[in-house]
């Protein structure tokens, strides 16, 4: 059998893990409310914002670019990023991905296995979706 699953991007629940960070989710598909194995959010990163330096263990960490541009490091390796970019990280690898430009950077971020990000996600505090947000995840 195959299943299917919906998720409109401009009405999916958004989160910012910590109050200091530039970044913030629309969360698509996680375990909690569809029942799999992995994570699938929209990353908004606000100009000049960047995730924190982190890891994953166990996680592949794919990354898509959907509007702005950036950087993403991985170690010592550093490359740009601009709309229709693919990026995928392996487990165990230091990285970090930087909003280099003067509007939002957004990425179609996907973890597998889910490694806890989607807990980590929701446990955060809610955004709101300004206009910009919703021009873009409504296409």
């Amino acid at each position: 059998m195959i299943g299917f699953g919906k998720e409109a991007a401009s009405t999916a629940k958004a989160f910012r893990i910590a109050p200091t960070d530039t970044n913030y989710f629309a969360v698509l598909f996680d375990p909690e409310k569809d029942g799999i194995r992995n994570v699938f959010v929209v990353e908004i990163f606000t100009p000049g914002g960047a995730t924190p330096p982190n890891t994953h263990s166990d996680a592949d960490e794919f990354f898509y670019v959907l509007s702005g541009e950036g950087i993403a490091r991985c170690g010592a390796a550093e490359t740009p990023l601009r709309k229709g970019d693919a990026l995928l990280l392996h487990p165990g690898n230091e990285h970090i991905v930087h909003n280099t430009g003067t509007k939002k950077l957004y990425c179609l971020t996907v973890m597998t296995p889910n490694e806890g990000f989607a807990e980590l996600i929701r446990s955060g505090q809610p955004v709101e979706l300004d206009a910009e947000d919703h021009a873009v995840l409504g296409g």
